[in-house]
């Protein structure tokens, strides 16, 4: 696992290094400060984000609400007040271990960021994809409904009249749908 770290105390983020190597994951960036962190998870892409609250320039909390979106983070700091913790969740921040720490605190917590990341990851694409069927399925209905009024076709009619239609010009059922809806629209194949 590729692991990026931001911690702005330099002695604290040099044994932290440290520990994740000895524990066999692979620290392929280091960041003194929210800014640099983001920067360098856009260049790095790592597997997870080790990110200090309190740091200059851009706080950690604000630094995570960017990295969340391509990264699994977890914060590791000082503070467990309430309030940060909450603020920590709203931003997506998949774990949160307080200091002092030992590596067989941080390692239960990075396999289950990691887990949880890539569990909502895939939510996120099977809604989408699922989102897109209902959009395609809603279309061809309409579609359906217009041919089965102008065509006086049956319901299966209209259905293989759209079928037959994407299949003779290579479109897909919905581009189809949508040219029937807009004629206009249709696109050029």
């Amino acid at each position: 696992m590729k692991i990026l770290v931001a911690e702005d105390e330099a002695l604290i983020r040099l044994d932290l290094v440290e520990m994740l190597r000895e524990a066999g994951y692979e620290v392929i960036a280091e960041a003194g400060n929210g800014k640099e962190a983001i920067d360098l998870n856009e260049k790095h892409n790592p597997d997870l984000a080790i990110l200090d609250i309190n740091m200059p320039i851009i706080d950690g909390l604000t630094a995570a609400e960017t990295i969340v979106k391509t990264t699994p983070v977890l914060m590791l700091t000082a503070f467990s007040q309430r309030e940060l913790v909450d603020r920590a969740n709203a931003a997506g921040v998949m774990a949160y271990v307080v200091k002092p720490f030992t590596i067989n605190d941080l390692i239960p917590a990075i396999e289950i960021a990691s887990s949880r990341y890539a569990q909502m990851s895939a939510l996120v694409d099977e809604v989408a994809n699922l989102s897109e069927r209902l959009e395609t399925r809603k279309l061809i209905d309409r579609a359906k409904g217009i041919l089965m009024q102008a065509l006086n076709l049956s319901e299966p009619e209209a259905f293989s009249w759209i079928q037959r239609a994407a299949m003779d010009r290579r479109l897909t059922m919905k581009e189809v749908a949508l040219a029937v809806i807009s004629p206009d629209a249709a696109p050029e194949r």
